[in-house]
């Protein structure tokens, strides 16, 4: 039975592709990470383009933009001389390099652009003192977010579960920290 014949994968790839417009990726390049997600093979295009309806250009724009952020591979099946495609099954792996390059394609330049506009507005006697607080405010804040994310993409990961099934108890490990309400 093709895996979409399956109601409940069915499902899981009508609603990934309908997450991803919702964090702004086209619903093809969603739908297409999901059927790789769900394969227990590696796909060739022509199958993707097969199972999902889609035509060949998209399937192609949609494996070329998976493939930029490092969650869909190529490999060789021997005997076929085609490209086939197989997703990223490690969640957190996934999860690392898709903030790994949202980070890279939105975030990094906001940084630049809001220090190159606070350093500016500095010395801008002319600028309302709302907006230098304002865009100096958000500068800060995105670096500090930056900076944060720098330092917890190096941890083990399972340094990074334990810091995540910790939720709000880690502030009882800070200075000042009390003891929250969940934590027993």
């Amino acid at each position: 039975m093709p895996l979409l014949d399956h109601p409940d994968a069915k499902a899981f790839l009508l609603h990934w592709g309908e997450m991803g417009t919702q964090w702004g990726v086209n619903r093809s390049v969603s739908q297409v990470h999901a059927l790789l997600y769900l394969s227990d093979r590696p796909l060739p295009a022509d199958e993707i383009v097969d199972q999902l309806g889609l035509a060949r250009s998209n399937v192609s724009t949609a494996l070329k933009e998976l493939q930029s952020y490092a969650i869909v591979r190529r490999v060789h099946v021997e005997g076929d001389r085609r490209d086939h495609f197989v997703a990223e099954l490690d969640l957190w792996e996934m999860l690392t390099r898709i903030a790994a390059e949202r980070k890279r394609r939105e975030i990094d330049p906001t940084i630049a652009l809001l220090n190159e506009l606070a350093q500016r507005l500095a010395k801008d006697a002319t600028c309302p003192p709302h907006v230098r607080e304002r865009i100096t405010r958000m500068h800060e804040f995105l670096s500090t977010l930056g900076n944060w994310y720098e330092q917890m993409r190096v941890l083990p990961k399972p340094t990074l579960v334990a810091l995540m099934k910790l939720g709000g108890k880690v502030v009882r490990f800070l200075p000042g920290g009390k003891k929250d309400a969940n934590s027993g």
